[in-house]
């Protein structure tokens, strides 16, 4: 069962990634499964951290990035954080816990800022970035886990 929830993820994850680069859109069709992967998996396996840390970091993540983009929002950048990158932050946390979602926010949003830079673009989709750098807290997490 552990194999098939993280080929899901995966599958949704790449799903998730590639929609975005296409039309600047994350469907709930990939975030929803994505998410109950990740709470699964820290609910009956050894995953990055336990059911409470997975909620928890759900929750900050969702709060955290949706707070942003009530700020950003305020400030006249309207749509700087959609809301589909919102549940995403939400559900990499269900994977991740708080440690590997720090990981990934900082990591992702630095891949970003280089993106955005080299390309020359103000608007980037945020999906491939943050799963891209939560790949990279997955990893971490498991060198500091040896």
């Amino acid at each position: 069962m552990f194999l098939i929830l993280l080929a899901v993820g995966i599958f949704c994850a790449v799903k998730m990634s590639l929609q975005d680069i296409r039309s600047r859109t994350i469907p709930d069709v990939y975030l929803f499964p994505f998410l109950l992967a990740g709470l699964s998996i820290s609910a009956f396996y050894v995953g990055f951290t336990d059911i409470y840390g997975a909620i928890i970091a759900a929750v900050f993540g969702y709060l955290l990035s949706f707070g942003l983009g009530i700020l950003f929002g305020l400030r006249g950048k309207k749509d700087a954080i959609g809301l589909g990158d919102v549940k995403l932050i939400a559900a990499g946390g269900a994977w991740l816990g708080p440690l590997g979602l720090a990981i990934a926010l900082v990591t992702s949003c630095i891949f970003g800022f280089v993106w955005g830079a080299v390309k020359k673009q103000r608007a980037i989709p945020f999906a491939p970035f943050f799963l891209s750098a939560a790949l990279v807290a997955a990893i971490i997490q498991l060198v500091i886990s040896q």
